[in-house]
């Protein structure tokens, strides 16, 4: 199956099941605990012991892998299996370190409970899971390649699949009249680069029947340039291009060429690492938050917030949300200001520009003012390290090479920050942004952050 959008569901699978393991255990061990008959001198300890065997059980089970299709009665067998070994190991557990006074109605009681949960948890998981895609959320843009039977073909075969989120906007080839009235014809093969501009296109399907190989690898190449996942279902010459690996569509082989971060765990860890710190960022930093948005409304009694249009993931549109540090009519000022632009390329930096309040100018050198955007992370249109968030205007300007900073969602902070904020050439940040994108990982988005926080403290920002 194609791995890179069932990844997030397994570990909703995992994080339930350590749950589920964790709070059954917990709460009948509190219930059985008045009997006297829970000897364990570690209680915290056994509780820790039996979820890791747990899980691990389930893994080495195949709970947790992908596979091309799947049934209640797939997932119960795995569930009952591991369940079997989880309670062959508890006994024996118990045998060989002589613990008699644990209650085996204790045991029992709990294995049926936690049978119970675990596939009623898989069953609500995987509802919810497919319900949020077909209802689109968190879904992906396919275009398709191709006109024929085999570009219908699968198309057919990803929308067979809601739970991958992958959502087909139109085909690109020569015009047929045969097309389900569902698909929208997008034009012809030179359109394509005009298409992923102007459409949010996450991935490019190349489905065309054909001996024209160059062709094939010159518009792999521009999806490369830019960033796009490029699928391609059917046998394909040696390319010279990205990294290409094989999954399974229904029985389909597919090649799959990934240009950008590819570490399907790590990336549903950013997430979760996003939501988490956001949630806990604007709830303890409350306070401070609102002394700021006290001192910008004392200021001159402006509005609070500044709301602007800015470019995310793939072209996605969203409004970012900054604490205002300009005065209001700072937007129709910006024309008169253009000539004055610090930073050589798509984009515009004043050192000291009029705009600016006096309140603004101390958030902007702390950089207090990106606060806000910690809402638009939790929302998913940011993460909290990533490239800048271009505006549209910018975008339109962009070089093909400057496009490729778009295949990952923009963040608060990066690497064009700590190293390259008084950089004043444009091609400079991109550089450090496709640096970024080139070399992501969790690690590298932890060093990231922990160094911005003296950037901060040194008042860099302008």
């Amino acid at each position: 199956m194609i791995r890179r959008y069932t990844t997030e569901l397994h570990a909703l699978f995992m994080i339930a099941d350590i749950g589920i393991a964790a709070a059954l255990a917990f709460a009948l061990s509190v219930v059985d605990a008045p009997r006297g008959d829970l000897a364990l001198s570690q209680p915290l300890l056994g509780l820790l012991l039996f979820v890791s065997t747990w899980v691990a059980i389930l893994w080495a089970q195949g709970a947790y892998r992908l596979r091309d299709r799947w049934s209640f009665q797939s997932d119960a067998r795995v569930v009952i299996r591991a369940l079997v070994w989880q309670a062959l190991a508890t006994f024996a557990f118990l045998y060989l370190f002589w613990l008699q006074n644990v209650s085996r109605l204790y045991l029992l009681v709990l294995f049926g409970l936690l049978l119970g949960a675990t596939l009623a948890a898989r069953v609500a998981i995987r509802w919810f899971f497919g319900s949020a895609r077909r209802r689109g959320k968190n879904l992906r843009s396919v275009v398709v390649l191709g006109t024929g039977p085999l570009a219908t073909t699968f198309a057919s075969r990803l929308e067979a699949r809601p739970e991958l989120g992958l959502k087909i906007i139109g085909f690109v080839g020569e015009p047929n009249d045969t097309l389900p009235a569902r698909w929208a014809y997008l034009g012809s093969v030179d359109k394509l680069p005009e298409i992923i501009h102007e459409e949010v296109v996450d991935e490019v399907a190349i489905c065309l029947v054909t001996e024209d190989w160059a062709l094939v690898e010159s518009i792999a190449g521009l999806c490369e340039t830019e960033g796009k996942i490029v699928r391609m279902p059917v046998p394909m010459p040696h390319l010279s291009i990205g990294t290409g690996h094989v999954e399974d569509l229904d029985g389909t082989p597919v090649l799959s060429i990934v240009t950008g971060p590819n570490a399907t765990i790590a990336l549903a860890t950013k997430r979760i690492i996003d939501v988490t710190f956001a949630a806990m960022g604007m709830l303890v930093l409350a306070p401070l938050l609102g002394g700021l948005a006290a001192a910008i409304y004392l200021a001159d009694r402006g509005p609070i917030f500044y709301r602007q249009k800015r470019v995310g993931l793939h072209g996605r549109r969203f409004e970012v949300v900054k604490f205002r540090s300009m005065v209001t009519t700072a937007d129709k000022m910006l024309e008169d200001l253009l000539v004055h632009n610090e930073v050589n390329g798509h984009a515009f930096k004043l050192t000291s520009d009029p705009r600016v309040t006096r309140v603004g100018r101390f958030l902007r050198r702390s950089s207090l003012d990106e606060l806000p955007q910690l809402w638009n992370v939790f929302l998913g249109e940011m993460s909290l390290v990533g490239p800048r968030p271009p505006l549209p205007q910018e975008v339109a300007g962009y070089d093909l090479w400057h496009r490729r900073r778009l295949s990952m969602k923009p963040g608060i902070t990066g690497l064009w920050q700590i190293e390259g904020r008084r950089e004043p050439e444009f091609d400079r940040w991109v550089q450090k942004d496709l640096e970024y994108i080139d070399r992501w990982s969790t690690w590298l988005d932890i060093r990231i952050m922990l160094r911005t926080i003296p950037a901060m403290l040194r008042a860099e920002g302008r």
